[in-house]
């Protein structure tokens, strides 16, 4: 599929609006990284539940709801999205929804009974910034002239990537782990644990306000929500019927869907994994994450120029192949220094390989399907999230194995890049459509 041309803005606000645009990332990153992924998590688990491993399958059944609401409820937001025009009001909209959630975090004391509290709210959390960021990758076109869109995209993931960082370092180092909490926090509520909750939501808030105030919208539409709803699901049934018409969109989002599965089981195994053969503790564990959050940043920030000299394909083609090649080596690796060596060299592949996949779209999309488009984008990273801790568990029972159970990420990757051959883009410099 060619994108058309006939919609491409005539001109782009300036340096001002692409840093407001980027800062979103920023701003947005901390509450998944602090909340679902390191310090709520287990906090509710020990603290909440009781019970680790009751706590983490009570936690696994909520993200799976959550996840299953964004992957059925994202294309039909966009599609009606595009009908009424303007991106912003969606896009605070959901992000007040995981903000108000995040916040709401704070009122789970570690008492079984607020357990149905604590899943409903980080529920919302993931579905409130899910949503957001459809609104948010949308907006990128407007923002960046076509010779920088790779650029403007992969700085804007490095920041969501340092943001993330900073933000669970002062979570750590100033509530978590202090000796004495500041503001007078209780330890014995576990207020200095509840209270990073808050940091993250006040975070969000503040660092999301320049997109709000600086970053252009597009021009509301005559027509009111009922309109806009029922043209916006017919789009969508249109699109889904015309595959001929968007082929190439439609392999590049299947072949997305089945790398983007590695990337999300090599998150939420990882940690397992360097413990489990590694012998790591939850503290090197946590480092280790750190640390491969900061490659993964300096990834996405340094392919950002390749992404617009060669084109996104082509990048993500790299990254892809350099997660084959140093995933492998991480698998086949007994010491726990070269298990460092390896995966941090993999960390600089896993920024490039998300950031590009966000630009190959924009360039793809027609500009009025483009936040269709990207709600079909976030269904295709949720509608298979299952498949790769089911093949993972089973290869890991099947091989009484870690290392086996891991090899199976490696093919997700390998099927992924095989597809990606597939998909015939414009050229790295035609403008987004």
């Amino acid at each position: 599929m060619k994108p058309s041309q006939s919609a491409a803005p005539a001109s782009y606000p300036g340096r001002r609006a692409a840093i407001s645009w980027c800062l979103f990332d920023w701003a947005n990153s901390p509450l998944p990284t602090v909340i679902i992924t390191f310090v709520f998590s287990a906090y509710f688990a020990r603290g909440v539940v009781g019970n680790e491993i009751e706590g983490t399958v009570l936690w696994s059944h909520a993200l799976t709801i959550a996840g299953l609401t964004v992957a059925v409820l994202a294309p039909i937001l966009g599609a009606i999205a595009d009908q009424t025009g303007p991106k912003k009001p969606w896009l605070a909209g959901f992000s007040a929804i995981g903000i108000l959630a995040a916040g709401a975090l704070w009122f789970v004391h570690p008492d079984p009974s607020d357990t149905l509290l604590a899943l409903i709210a980080v529920g919302l959390v993931l579905i409130g910034t899910e949503f957001a960021n459809i609104f948010y990758n949308a907006m990128l076109a407007r923002v960046a002239v076509p010779e920088r869109l790779g650029r403007v995209g992969g700085w804007g993931w490095a920041l969501g990537y340092l943001g993330a960082i900073v933000c669970l370092l002062i979570s750590l180092l100033v509530f978590v782990q202090a000796e004495t909490p500041p503001f007078g926090l209780d330890k014995a509520e576990a207020e200095h644990v509840r209270a990073t909750a808050l940091l993250a939501a006040a975070w969000f808030v503040i660092f999301s306000i320049p997109l709000l105030k600086y970053v252009p919208d597009d021009a509301r539409q005559a027509v009111s929500v009922p309109v806009a709803a029922r043209a916006g699901l017919k789009s969508l049934w249109q699109t889904l019927r015309s595959l001929r018409d968007y082929r190439d969109i439609w392999v590049f989002l299947i072949a997305r869907m089945l790398y983007a599965d590695g990337l999300a089981t090599l998150f939420q195994f990882g940690g397992l994994y360097a413990a489990g053969t590694f012998g790591m503790s939850f503290a090197e564990i946590i480092q280790f994450g750190i640390a491969l959050n900061v490659t993964a940043g300096i990834g996405a920030f340094g392919f950002a120029w390749l992404d617009d000299r060669i084109g996104a394909k082509p990048t993500i083609a790299i990254s892809l192949v350099g997660l084959i090649c140093f995933g492998f080596a991480v698998l086949l690796v007994e010491d726990v220094f070269w298990f460092w060596v390896f995966a941090m060299a993999l960390g600089i592949f896993i920024g490039p390989s998300q950031s590009a996949s966000r630009t190959l779209l924009t360039r793809m999309a027609p500009a009025e399907k483009r936040t269709q488009l990207f709600g079909l984008y976030a269904l295709s990273g949720k509608a298979t999230s299952f498949l790769g801790p089911a093949l993972l568990g089973w290869a890991t029972l099947t091989f009484d194995s870690q290392r086996a159970g891991m090899a199976t990420i490696l093919g997700f990757w390998i099927v992924g890049l095989a597809l990606l051959a597939f998909v015939r883009p414009a050229s790295p410099r035609a403008p987004a459509a």
